[in-house]
């Protein structure tokens, strides 16, 4: 398939609200870090916290995630909302701590699933600061379905939406 190129009109802030907005409606996400040999990717909760210009995660503190984080702090988050076609992207620094009084603050029902408690020594905060995000951002499905099949008939590729880069 082509690749299109598109004019977004949309201003870096404009760009950076809308990275922001996605990745909270979103939630979960492709956190990707590097072992020094091959890209390692997982799927994560994110807790966006634009006042703190951060993406929060509870991790585990034996998850090898930890020491490629050490080695490798550059990260990639990348969350998918295949249904509206809306991708956001963000690449950033990662750093862990045992932050105790972030993790009461992040805390929710679902970490259930993972820890017993919010008390739980093994608890850890990933914490991402962002500093370049990317969307993908499409009209809605029945227009991308409808713009994807007229470039089929027409041979030409397909404008499914804007994609945009800012510095975050």
């Amino acid at each position: 398939m082509k690749e299109q190129q598109h004019d977004n009109p949309a201003s870096p802030a404009e760009v950076a609200d809308r990275i922001w907005e996605l990745a909270e409606k979103i939630d979960i996400c492709m956190l990707t870090t590097w072992t020094g040999e091959e890209q390692h990717s997982r799927p994560m909760s994110a807790r966006p916290r634009r006042d703190e210009n951060a993406f929060y995660f509870l991790a585990d503190v034996s998850g090898e995630k930890n020491a490629e984080i050490e080695r490798f702090p550059t990260v990639s988050l990348a969350w998918a909302d295949n249904s509206n076609y809306r991708y956001v992207l963000v690449s950033g620094k990662a750093e862990l701590s045992d932050d105790r009084t972030k993790i009461a603050e992040l805390w929710s029902e679902t970490d259930k699933i993972w820890w017993e408690d919010m008390d739980d020594p093994t608890i850890r905060v990933l914490k991402v600061t962002p500093e370049r995000g990317e969307i993908w951002d499409s009209p809605n499905k029945v227009i991308s379905g409808a713009k994807m099949l007229m470039s089929f008939v027409t041979g030409s590729a397909p404008d499914l939406g804007d994609n945009a880069e800012v510095r975050l």
